[in-house]
């Protein structure tokens, strides 16, 4: 494929090479994206209003090389296996994982578009197996081919967030690992509405729904880059699920306890989280309009 053939040429680019580029890239995109510089820094004064615009404008920037690292190193993981992984990654909380496998109802996880989710999916699924990941389809013909043949070349299956419930009950009961990235903004009919840094983010529900109904294990996951360059897969403790009976209550409740806990993550390592995406764009003023 040529796609393959162009990925392979970029990779001969050393990666020190291809991370200074990406930096550049970053600055360059922050000055001549109007837009998104603005939603960036909207979102984290929003977020972080002690902050000086002077740190809020860091954060924004090193949001920026952030995301477009992930993108140069995108690369090199079809080239990931047991022997090099140190030399990217290392993992703490593999117990838990483990932990939770053998309760046989199949895992849960979640994560967020923070650090470099890729690689820690990469790794997770060479040090354990593979798992299902969900996503939503690109809309680039040639960049579904690409990230979804990419998370392919170490077993990972790409599964179609669309009408997913049913696919992904099925998957469970067989055993399998689910990753579910749940920091998006989703549509007002699709979500809940819970707090995220002290505002009202619609999110969605379907890995509370999952949680409640197969009673599968729920793991945070985060994978956070290192002052060295290299990451950390940080797989933390089962999640106490709430279960009252009462189903709607039990999928907010759960919402927002996962919500909570990725809002602590990036209270932690702001400059790692994907800020100028529009989290908050989805109002709860939307569903006063609709009825």
């Amino acid at each position: 494929m040529k796609e393959r053939l162009i990925m392979n040429l970029l990779r001969h680019i050393p990666l020190s090479i291809r991370r200074i580029f990406a930096i550049f890239i970053a600055k360059l995109s922050y000055h001549l994206s109007l837009k998104h510089r603005l939603i960036a820094i909207h979102n984290l004064m929003r977020s972080f209003p002690d902050k000086p615009l002077k740190e809020i404008i860091r954060l924004a920037k090193e949001s920026y090389i952030s995301a477009t690292l992930v993108v140069v190193e995108f690369l090199d993981i079809p080239y990931l296996n047991k022997d090099n992984l140190h030399q990217w990654i290392s993992i703490e909380g593999l117990e838990n994982y483990k932990e939770a496998e053998q309760e046989g109802k199949g895992v849960l996880i979640f994560s967020a578009h923070f650090g470099n989710w890729e690689i820690g999916n990469a790794a997770l699924a060479i040090m354990t197996q593979p798992f299902v990941f969900i996503y939503r389809v690109f809309d680039s013909p040639l960049l579904e081919r690409v990230i979804t043949g990419v998370r392919a070349s170490y077993g990972n299956v790409s599964l179609s967030k669309y009408n997913a419930m049913w696919p992904m009950i099925r998957l469970l009961k067989n055993g399998a690992t689910i990753n579910l990235l749940i920091d998006q903004n989703v549509t007002w009919y699709e979500g809940v509405f819970v707090d995220f840094f002290g505002r009202k983010a619609c999110t969605t529900p379907g890995l509370a729904l999952l949680a409640l109904y197969k009673k599968a294990p729920v793991l945070p996951v985060f994978t956070r880059r290192l002052p060295n360059g290299k990451y950390l897969l940080e797989i933390g403790k089962k999640v106490e699920i709430v279960s009252s009976g009462n189903r709607d209550a039990d999928v907010l409740i759960n919402t927002q306890n996962f919500t909570k806990i990725i809002e602590e993550k990036i209270r932690q390592y702001p400059e790692q989280w994907f800020w100028i995406h529009q989290r908050w764009k989805t109002s709860i003023c939307q569903i006063k309009q609709k009825g």
